[in-house]
């Protein structure tokens, strides 16, 4: 198959790693990828301490996101590591290159951060905005069960991504699929949360709609970006198509998970006001 069959079923970055990467190329997706977890240990600390901004029954919307960065910050911690372990410098010829076969660079990480993550950032707006029509179990489900069988077949489908193109796309469609329901049932979920909400609340669900289609369109981007460099049918091995992984991987993570959750805490405190909870004026009053 394409270059070394000895490689297997390994990820493209390590395919590239060969070659070998230059000093700029390796550092910028080792940094890109210490941001990426960085952020969401910054993240942890806000919703810890914005939780009590908002009303007792939204809160559990703050707690959800807590559990998120816990569980993002751990996962890409594990992935920077397996980065700069995966590759060591070649003195000869000035490049990272691939230093273990039995350590390979594993985006494994990502999905199995999702599998934890995507349910739960789902979840999360049920506990915000107040379904006129939908019913709360039957959303839930649904959120579940896309959410789940994305990242699972996105994660198959991640394998083949040198080795079989073929069953790359296959897989890759069939987690688009459940994609676009995530999208629709999404949609649907806003424009009913928007319906008798506070006029603060309706602009920042509008918000969240906006950046949910486009920070959760940045991932199949960044599952194509091997042939997105490529003018064939086979992958591109460059390490830019690398470095735009990881750029668009943590900027799409930090967008759906950090900003999201500041717009549904941001949200939840405009509910909360409304309800007769305002967290400002109980501070102030003490």
């Amino acid at each position: 198959m394409y270059l070394l069959n000895a490689l297997g079923n390994a990820t493209f970055e390590n395919y590239a790693g060969i070659e070998g990467f230059t000093e700029m190329a390796y550092q910028m997706s080792a940094h890109v990828l210490t941001v990426g977890y960085a952020v969401m240990l910054a993240a942890l600390f806000y919703f810890v301490l914005t939780i009590k901004t908002v009303a007792p029954k939204y809160r559990i919307s703050s707690v959800l996101s807590v559990v998120v960065m816990v569980s993002a910050f751990l996962l890409l911690m594990i992935q920077q590591q397996n980065w700069t372990g995966a590759f060591e410098f070649n003195a000869d010829t000035q490049r990272y290159v691939l230093g273990n076969a039995n350590d390979l660079f594993n985006n494994g990480y990502r999905y199995l951060n999702w599998l934890i993550d995507v349910p739960m950032l789902l979840f999360q707006i049920l506990f915000v905005v107040t379904l006129t029509s939908s019913k709360f179990s039957s959303v839930r489900n649904q959120f579940f069960f896309s959410g789940t069988m994305m990242i699972v077949t996105g994660y198959v489908g991640q394998f083949y991504e040198v080795t079989n193109p073929t069953l790359f796309f296959v897989w890759g469609f069939i987690s688009t699929l459940f994609f676009v329901h995530i999208l629709i049932v999404m949609k649907k979920v806003i424009s009913e949360g928007q319906q008798g909400a506070p006029e603060g609340a309706q602009r920042y669900l509008g918000m969240i709609w906006k950046l949910f289609f486009v920070a959760w369109m940045l991932y199949p981007g960044a599952y194509l970006m091997p042939y997105l460099f490529s003018l064939s049918l086979e992958p591109s091995l460059s390490e830019t198509a690398v470095v735009a992984r990881h750029i668009t991987y943590t900027v799409a993570d930090v967008s759906s998970k950090v900003i999201y959750g500041i717009l549904l805490t941001l949200t939840a405190q405009e509910m909360s006001k409304a309800d007769g909870y305002d967290y400002e004026k109980m501070e102030s009053a003490i």
